[in-house]
């Protein structure tokens, strides 16, 4: 697996990196005993990025990533993140950017984790009522403790991305981008270039939607978030079905799965960029890490380009309260 840089600090990692959410939430109930076996597989395949969240479960996934690490740590670049906020019984609390927050955020992700360092450390979202120079501030605390090496943010702004780097060098803005999601190249791959920050892709596949697989309802259990989303309903749905069906085409001619056509795009944006596919299975992991030795040519980018522009996606990524609390 080759490696690329995320920011200028040192920090490089594997081209693909392995986001492990829906193993312990958001999707329904999953395997821990295959979650783990998939984590061993992909770190055995060269996957030296691994990508986690206090939220996660909540606080579960921490847990069984740091069992799946032991004997491991060495191995990997273990990224995490704080400031979303939940009860054990799952309530969603808030967004939480404090100072001692971050503090006691961080204590409980490497208790959970079974770490005495996390690699890369990320503010989930921006808390919008303090100031990010106080929560960045805090944050660089962490790595001056040895408690944190590089430092990231997910879902902010230019902005935001930019009081923050001159706080503390970020290395890394963990952002959802996906052939049906290109609200990043606007402004924020941008800005990221010119300061010379990393971007870490979460949602790669389209939340599984740009592997074909979703046909209606039935294909969803009860309890799967995706349900809630804009762009799994009603129209919307139909409509992005058949944005999928434009891809497949070209997935098709390449002799090659949508979901690596996918990721083979995203990796073909920019070497700064780098994916994470969730995956609960050995199985899809196989099938996503093949996408690192996919080229796309000009006209392939081009075809890609017309079939998925900036804004061929219906529906909103999130639902209402979800969307306020991105670009922060």
């Amino acid at each position: 697996m080759n490696t690329r840089a995320l920011g200028r600090q040192g920090l490089r990692v594997s081209a693909i990196g392995l986001g492990c959410m829906g193993m312990s939430d958001f999707y329904g109930p999953a395997s821990e005993d295959e979650a783990i076996a998939t984590i061993h597989a992909a770190i055995d395949d060269g996957v030296d990025f691994i990508d986690t969240a206090d939220i996660y479960g909540p606080f579960t996934n921490e847990r069984l990533v740091g069992r799946a690490l032991r004997g491991r740590r060495d191995r990997v670049v273990l990224a995490t993140k704080f400031g979303n906020v939940r009860s054990e019984d799952g309530k969603w609390l808030g967004i939480d950017g404090r100072p001692e927050y971050v503090r006691k955020a961080c204590d409980a992700s490497l208790q959970r984790l079974g770490v005495d360092q996390i690699d890369l450390y990320y503010q989930h979202r921006v808390d919008r009522t303090v100031p990010i120079e106080e929560t960045v501030g805090a944050m660089a605390d962490l790595v001056r403790a040895g408690k944190v090496r590089f430092l990231g943010l997910s879902e902010a702004s230019a902005g935001t991305i930019r009081r923050a780097h001159a706080t503390h060098p970020i290395s890394a803005l963990q952002s959802e981008y996906s052939l049906w999601t290109r609200d990043p190249e606007a402004e924020i791959l941008p800005t990221l270039r010119e300061l010379g920050i990393g971007f870490v892709a979460y949602s790669p596949l389209g939340r599984g939607f740009l592997t074909g697989r979703f046909r209606g309802d039935a294909d969803f259990r009860e309890n799967d978030f995706r349900r809630n989303h804009p762009r799994f309903q009603g129209d919307n749905f139909a409509a992005n079905r058949v944005l999928v069906e434009r891809l497949r085409t070209v997935a098709d001619d390449k002799k090659i799965t949508l979901g690596q056509l996918a990721l083979a795009w995203v990796m073909a944006r920019g070497d700064e960029i780098v994916p994470i596919p969730g995956t609960t299975t050995r199985k899809h992991l196989a099938e996503n890490l093949a996408a690192a030795d996919i080229s796309l040519s000009a006209d392939d980018l081009a075809r890609l380009d017309a079939a998925a522009p900036h804004g061929a996606t219906a529906g909103d990524r999130y639902s209402e309260a979800g969307m306020r609390s991105i670009n922060g």
